[in-house]
């Protein structure tokens, strides 16, 4: 299959977010579709695949201009989406989400499971996959359901298959299961549209790279003939001097230690600190504790046993609210469920653990509340026309920079940030970045959990690494190399 899209627009109301746009793809291509937050790339693609209609332009596949009339119309023409966020049912299961709205029935109206089962074990040896058709599809990896994701989009016959930031949530080992499918679809003659921010990915696994850079394409090349230096120049409009900021760090005092810090079951003996001024990064394989111990920190979830000190005292922390008393702030991994009211303004979001600060005799003070919300919304450069926008109309990086203003405004002296950068464009990322630096340069204590070594190895000040739940090491970062973090990551030890 052969895919044109030419001179594609798109504008809501006054917004312009698709201007004369071109992009193609073929079977057993993949095409790297790359843009900070914004750019226009998820509207270009659902105009490919029938969820919006385009202002201008034509779609040209195989020869003959084609209009979708919606996702499924795509689909049925060989052409499924991936999208970031799964839509699996997590109690049912993996035959049933498989077939879900395409049941199989027989003559008498009743499902067909023999034929379904046979399908679907087919689709899943195609990817080399051995999955339970009788388990509930929420007891299972992420890898696991993005490959189920990947057969449902086969049995629709796919010839184009678009994957948006297919490797957010999943381990290395997952990522490196995902790579294998992709080049075995690419060798099937499946084309790939791939969007990712991660640029080691691109690099490795793509054939064509094309930029947009606010509903424009700016640049195409064939991958062997650029590099991330020029991708990063052209998808930010500007020369990125360095991917991470230079860290000067200053440190003071502890601001956080935890000894013996237990959740039965979950972690054990967990003792660390962390000083004022510093980034301590946690690293880890996905399932080892990093988040279950800071939940546990925060108050989100309870602890069995062991110490807290912040700023030297001993304090007891028990829930959010014990936490936010204590000064720490809290960005979820999850920021739509747990990190957003998706539903409310900017200005609601940010306010949230802020706002007893301008009540003034039961009333508040609208107009300093006011200021205070566009002072964080200018200084963390949140994209939106108004902080009485709704979060949920954010792009991806401007939601966690929303949650990053409401942890700012509250003025916590220790940030526990659970995945700061995932899902955000390059752009973005610098500007998380360069804000950590002023933070910690004002004295605040930051804990970062990544799983993006190169992130963790370039952008902190020590490294501790947790393995089933226990802290197996600690390493400054200056010492730090990406086997040195594995080694203590599966559990192993390193050599003195």
């Amino acid at each position: 299959m052969q895919i044109e899209m030419k001179g594609i627009s798109k504008a809501f109301g006054k917004n312009e977010v698709l201007k004369d746009v071109n992009f193609s793809v073929h079977g057993g291509q993949v095409h790297a579709l790359m843009g900070e937050n914004g750019a226009g790339k998820s509207t270009l693609m659902n105009i490919l695949t029938g969820l919006l209609k385009a202002d201008g332009g034509q779609i040209i596949v195989d020869g003959q201009k084609v209009k979708y009339q919606n996702a499924l119309d795509a689909e049925h023409h060989g052409i499924s989406f991936i999208h970031q966020e799964m839509n699996n049912f997590a109690e049912m299961t993996v035959l049933e989400n498989m077939f879900l709205n395409k049941e199989i029935t027989n003559k008498a109206g009743l499902l067909d499971t023999k034929t379904m089962r046979k399908q679907a074990k087919e689709v899943l040896q195609r990817l080399d996959a051995d999955v339970n058709l009788d388990a509930e599809i929420g007891t299972l990896s992420v890898g696991t359901q993005q490959m189920i994701e990947i057969a449902k989009s086969l049995m629709n016959d796919t010839q184009i298959l678009i994957m948006d930031e297919p490797s957010a949530a999943l381990t290395e080992k997952e990522i490196d299961r995902m790579f294998e499918i992709v080049k075995t679809l690419q060798k099937q003659g499946v084309g790939i549209i791939y969007i990712s921010h991660r640029m080691q990915e691109i690099f490795q696994i793509t054939d064509e790279i094309t930029v947009m850079r606010d509903g424009l394409t700016v640049s195409n090349y064939q991958t062997q003939d650029t590099n991330v230096q020029q991708i990063v120049k052209d998808m930010v409009g500007r020369e990125l001097d360095d991917f991470y900021p230079e860290r000067h760090p200053n440190f003071g005092e502890t601001r956080l230690k935890l000894t013996n810090f237990t959740q039965k079951g979950v972690f054990s003996n967990i003792s660390f600190e962390v000083k004022a001024g510093e980034i301590l990064a946690f690293s880890g394989l996905m399932g080892a504790g990093r988040t279950e111990i800071m939940r546990s920190l925060f108050g989100i979830d309870p602890h069995d046993s062991g110490e807290i000190e912040v700023n030297g005292k001993i304090v007891k922390i028990s829930s959010p609210s014990d936490g936010i008393k204590n000064g720490i702030g809290f960005l979820t991994e999850n920021r739509k469920e747990e990190g957003l009211i998706l539903d409310a303004t900017i200005a609601a979001n940010i306010d949230l653990p802020s706002i007893d600060g301008f009540v003034k005799h039961g009333i508040i003070d609208q107009k300093a509340d006011d200021d205070f919300v566009d002072m964080l919304i200018k200084r963390l450069t949140v994209k939106a026309t108004s902080r009485n926008n709704l979060a949920g109309d954010l792009s991806g990086g401007n939601q966690q920079k929303v949650v990053l203003a409401k942890w700012v405004g509250s003025g916590s002296q220790i940030l526990i940030l659970d995945e700061p950068t995932r899902g955000v464009d390059v752009g973005a990322k610098r500007e998380i970045y360069d804000l950590m630096n002023e933070l910690t340069d004002r004295g605040v204590a930051i804990i970062m959990i990544s799983s993006d070594l190169q992130e963790v190895i370039g952008f902190s000040d020590r490294i501790a690494v947790v393995y089933e739940g226990t802290l197996t090491g600690e390493i400054p970062t200056a010492d730090a190399t990406q086997e040195k973090v594995m080694t203590l990551a599966t559990g192993g030890k390193l050599d003195e």
